[in-house]
């Protein structure tokens, strides 16, 4: 920008996927606000940036592309994804050999696979272009966040220069830097002990070239398996393949602390050498193209929490990874920007209109921490499950129908913002947590007896009527009265699922402690889930 204002009723620290986002939703929904985005990197930003987050699942897709109306770029220079994939492929040189989970078919949906560089060029272009301040190449000194009414001051280093910035609200999307978290003491450790590292190729490894098989290939139509966020998969561990637009490919191992440290895979030539004994197809594609790595990083316990996101009377708020991080595994980190960009939006549009802030920004604080909370039991002492063939299936299955039928209809319908309605419901959510939570960890002691049969079969989402519907109903526009049906609809079949998973495995595996989890189910679905058999599940998997 020409020049730097000395204010702006909104200062963004951070100019990536988190902060740029905010941004246009806050001049969608408030197009006089004043707002500046600092920027650390230059832009324009390389193609296949080196950052994770590329993989988008409904929440995050729906966000970008209905409620920041991105959907001609996203169909235009982005990869529309061909769901989740999983291969039980651990120590397996031949992939058409093992259980494949994942849909035959592209669902209603979409969802998108990013080029983070090509994506956050855009953003900033889409927000210099509709009036917001961006100031890339600056670095923040230190920053004063007011106690009472007063502006906010932000120091910013440009080029040598020192600036400072008066705000009204400071928005910290500094991403792991975490400012306002670790000037405030807000950091916060969590239970879930897990390690990553990833990269990029400049070389597209398409998982479709590793078979000739017709059959095999045929069971995808189309035959576009190299579309999905493919996961390769095997006890304590998974390994991501992500195509990007601009040609790359990024390649993720994601691990337990306890089964594979750290130590094992923190450089390329480890990471090679660990998948030549776990994944060696991935290792033999990857080998071949040594010369075109592009990057390298890792992160030691990746996963984090917040004490605090959103201070409605200190005007400050967090979002992205500047407050918390889950897993890379179901892809939740774009989804959980989304709804925090949301709740900050609307705090700042009632300060803007002189409504009270406070009290709003704690319910909704409650509400972000409750699905995190919620989210963190899908992760937590999992990584376990992640080579079994049979439990693993049904897990995602599990995950999938509450993450569709719970989450993503309260953002798509834009409740999580409606006090009134989430207020009603609280009683209702907290139920299903529980349930979610129980069934946690019976998937857990499943797989502590499970036989892991791996034959090689695929099986199918899409085939299941369910589920697909269960995708293709997001985007229903519903009224109220609707919504709260929908809302009914879905946690009976969350209970009739449940119940449903644990006759079959109990079925399969008497003496299978199921105590915990019947004892939140309704006595009525594990009856019709004992007499009619398998209706939800995978046969096979069953």
């Amino acid at each position: 920008m020409s020049s730097i204002p000395k204010f702006s009723d909104v200062v963004i620290a951070g100019g990536g996927l988190a902060g740029l986002t905010l941004a246009l939703q806050l001049k969608q929904r408030l197009p006089d606000l004043d707002i500046t985005v600092i920027e650390r990197r230059r832009h324009p930003v390389p193609h296949a940036a080196h950052k994770v987050g590329e993989s988008s699942v409904e929440i995050g897709a729906h966000y970008f592309e209905q409620v920041l109306g991105l959907k001609a770029h996203l169909d235009s220079a982005q990869l529309k994804k061909f769901g989740f994939r999983f291969f039980f492929s651990d120590g397996h040189t031949e992939l058409d050999q093992v259980t494949e989970l994942g849909a035959s078919r592209v669902l209603s949906t979409p969802s998108y696979q990013l080029d983070r560089g090509i994506f956050e060029n855009e953003l900033a272009r889409l927000a210099k272009q509709r009036g917001v301040g961006f100031v890339d190449g600056a670095v923040i000194r230190s920053f004063d966040l007011s106690d009472g009414g007063a502006d906010h001051a932000v120091r910013f280093d440009v080029g040598g220069e020192l600036h400072t910035i008066g705000a009204r609200w400071l928005c910290d999307a500094s991403g792991r830097a975490g400012i306002v978290k670790r000037k405030l003491g807000l950091a916060e450790s969590n239970s879930h002990d897990a390690n990553a590292v990833w990269f990029r190729i400049a070389d597209r490894i398409n998982v479709d070239d590793w078979s000739d098989e017709e059959p095999w290939l045929d069971r995808c139509l189309p035959r576009s398996r190299g579309l999905s966020t493919n996961h390769l998969v095997g006890e304590g561990y998974w390994a991501w393949l992500i195509p990007l637009a601009s040609g790359s490919h990024s390649v993720g191992i994601v691990a337990d602390a306890a089964l594979h440290p750290i130590e094992t895979i923190n450089t390329f030539e480890k990471s090679m050498d660990w998948l030549k004994v776990h994944q060696p197809q991935l290792f033999a594609a990857l080998d071949i193209r040594r010369d075109k790595l592009q990057d390298f990083a890792f992160f030691k316990r990746f996963s984090y929490g917040c004490k605090k996101v959103f201070s409605g009377s200190g005007r400050w708020a967090l979002t992205g990874e500047a407050g918390l991080f889950l897993d890379p595994f179901y892809s939740p980190g774009s989804d959980f920007i989304a709804i925090s960009n949301t709740y900050i939006t609307e705090l700042i549009a009632t300060d803007q209109a002189g409504g009270p802030t406070s009290l709003k920004a704690d319910f909704y604080e409650q509400i972000y921490f409750s699905l995190y909370r919620n989210m963190l039991t899908l992760y937590t002492d999992q990584y376990r499950i992640f080579g079994d063939p049979e439990v693993l299936p049904v897990k995602v299955l599990w995950d999938y129908a509450y993450y569709w039928g719970v989450m993503c209809q309260l953002f798509f319908q834009n409740k999580l913002i409606d006090i009134s309605c989430m207020a009603r419901m609280e009683g209702k959510l907290a139920n299903i947590q529980t349930v979610n939570a129980a069934m946690q960890q019976f998937l857990r002691a499943w797989n502590g007896v499970s036989a892991k049969r791996n034959p090689p079969q695929m099986l199918d989402q899409a085939s299941l009527p369910w589920f697909a519907q269960l995708n293709k109903e997001l985007r229903d526009p519903l009224s109220d009265a609707q919504f709260a049906a929908r809302i009914d609809t879905q946690l009976l079949q969350l209970q009739a699922l449940a119940a449903e998973i644990v006759v079959a495995a109990t079925r399969e595996y008497p003496h299978l402690d199921a105590s915990e989890i019947t004892a939140l189910l309704d006595p009525k679905a594990l009856a019709a889930a004992h007499g009619r058999g398998l209706h939800y599940l995978f046969g096979a998997a069953a």
